[in-house]
């Protein structure tokens, strides 16, 4: 299949994200328009305890049908038959793996909205069976795509970075325990600065938020600092050599998805996931690690 006529499939209806790709996708007025991919099908499922599953998918899938001529159909296996890659946008992680084996054997590459699992152990068995299949398996969330994270990490004129601590809001949602919800934007913020080696964590928790520690294993540090207060916006302090930087991710125009779709749309090409593995492994071990961390208040190895 050529480029320019990509046909993408979504699994999942029940998030934003669906309509924000598509937005991005189809309408060639928007500032930040991809072109040469569409969704063009789609399959719906629903968490019944999950309010933020239930409450908006009907939203969201008549969105994508109305304005973006999606066609829903019954079953994640119709979707890929019909797909050139998929796009795994279940809001609820406890159904990601479950959804994954149904569509591994037909290897068409997958991105797996955050989280990639709530474990480590579904983690685990999701990219050991898109290893089994040779898929390229892509999860993240869009904030490590963002265009204002991307410059800093990237401008080296103070040195290389030591140290760096994140911030934002970290909402707790009970069907997707402590950082699996919204702690996992600061998490991917931290591995795009950081990189993979973290050796162990340790967490401070109570109503208003969370500290989070993280230390590499080559002695650099980093920290998450998610707060219930009413203050929504993520940010970033990038500790160099030769100075700190403060960060506002959203100080750049471009969308986060834009640019998460970009790197979707490069692994189609060519075939290699732009995070490694053992990366997206990490990520969901460090939120399991600050999670029991956040329960003892101990140290926990990862």
């Amino acid at each position: 299949m050529s480029a320019h006529n990509l046909r993408i499939g979504l699994i999942g209806l029940d998030t934003s994200h669906v309509t924000a790709f598509a937005d991005i996708l189809h309408n060639e007025d928007h500032p930040f328009h991809i072109p040469g991919a569409r969704i063009t099908i789609a399959y719906s499922s629903v968490s019944d305890d999950f309010e933020m599953s239930y409450a908006r998918v009907a939203g969201f899938t008549e969105q994508l049908q109305n304005e973006y001529r999606v066609q829903v159909v019954a079953s994640p296996e119709e979707v890929v038959e019909a797909s050139d890659m998929i796009l795994l946008e279940s809001v609820d992680g406890r159904v990601h793996y479950e959804q994954f084996k149904r569509i591994a054997a037909y290897g068409k590459p997958v991105f797996i909205d955050k989280p990639l699992a709530l474990s480590y152990q579904e983690a685990k068995a999701i990219l050991d069976l898109a290893a089994h299949h040779q898929l390229p398996v892509m999860s993240c969330s869009a904030l490590r795509y963002s265009q204002a994270l991307i410059d800093a990490i990237a401008d080296k004129e103070n040195g290389e970075i030591f140290g760096m601590d994140c911030s934002g809001p970290m909402a707790i949602q009970p069907t997707q325990p402590g950082l699996f919800w919204y702690g996992i934007h600061m998490v991917e913020m931290l591995y795009a600065g950081l990189g993979e080696g973290c050796k162990q964590v340790t967490a401070v928790s109570n109503e208003d938020g969370d500290f989070i520690v993280g230390e590499w294993l080559d002695g650099r540090v980093g920290t998450l600092r998610g707060n219930r207060l009413g203050n929504n916006k993520f940010g970033a302090l990038l500790h160099r050599q030769q100075g700190t930087q403060f960060l506002d991710v959203s100080s750049h125009p471009k969308p986060y998805y834009s640019g998460m779709l970009e790197e979707i749309l490069a692994m189609y090409r060519n075939k290699i996931s732009p995070i490694d593995p053992a990366e997206m492994l990490e990520i969901i071990r460090f939120m399991e690690a600050s999670n029991e961390s956040r329960a003892t208040g101990e140290t926990v190895r990862l």
